[in-house]
């Protein structure tokens, strides 16, 4: 993880919400024609693990949302199987995300952490309270634009398709100075992570795309 940015522009214990690209994200990039694609257990897991360590921090568990320019039905199943709070598709202009989420969560942009890779993401990036950027070896000038735009504050060592998700999760929990706490509570598998579970299980999966300019659920 190479960090790009001396000052945060926000602390990580104020996160309330996580948004994640999908495609050259939680894959290589690579989809066949019906928009098929691949992810990682390990990246699964990863996600299991930043929600719980939020979780044990705050007593809440951060709204979390796939969002993506195309549809994508592997990232919908994942969602859905991790209990995430939404995933939207077919958006083009990312930033459309923050302003749903002032709206109608309450959560500030700078309360977003958001996991990104490409030109489509640059809009929540510029906005955004802590910005990932995963790294891609053939976009160096893409790269140099966004460290130069101060538009992110981490790159990943690893891409899409070697478990850059789970890089952020790990490193996150760190930063937040509980990742051997938040292991621990896995681990014992008790009352503490139980509770985490079965409010993580409770939460419904929303479907949205924009249609005329406004996000829609379908």
């Amino acid at each position: 993880m190479q960090s790009v940015s001396n000052n945060l522009p926000n602390s990580f214990s104020n996160i309330k919400a996580i948004i994640l690209d999908w495609d050259g994200v939680f894959h290589s990039g690579y989809k066949s024609r019906l928009g098929e694609s691949f992810f990682s257990e390990a990246d699964s897991m990863g996600m299991n693990m930043i929600r719980l360590g939020y979780y044990l921090n705050s007593s809440s568990i951060p709204y979390t949302a796939i969002v993506t320019g195309e549809n994508n039905p592997t990232g919908q199943f994942l969602a859905e199987r991790e209990h995430f709070d939404a995933i939207f598709y077919k958006i083009k202009d990312k930033k459309i995300i923050a302003d749903y989420l002032q709206k109608e969560k309450g959560i500030k942009p700078n309360e977003i952490l958001f996991v990104f890779d490409d030109i489509l993401d640059l809009s929540l990036a510029k906005i955004a309270g802590i910005r990932y950027l995963v790294a891609r070896n053939a976009s160096k000038l893409l790269h140099d634009f966004i460290k130069k735009e101060n538009l992110c504050d981490f790159v990943t060592a690893n891409d899409g398709g070697n478990h850059a998700v789970r890089e952020v999760c790990e490193f996150t929990l760190d930063q937040l100075g509980i990742f051997e706490k938040t292991m621990r509570t896995r681990i014992e598998y008790g009352n503490t992570y139980q509770t985490y579970l079965s409010s993580r299980q409770s939460i419904p999966t929303q479907k949205y795309t924009l249609k005329q300019g406004e996000l829609i659920m379908i």
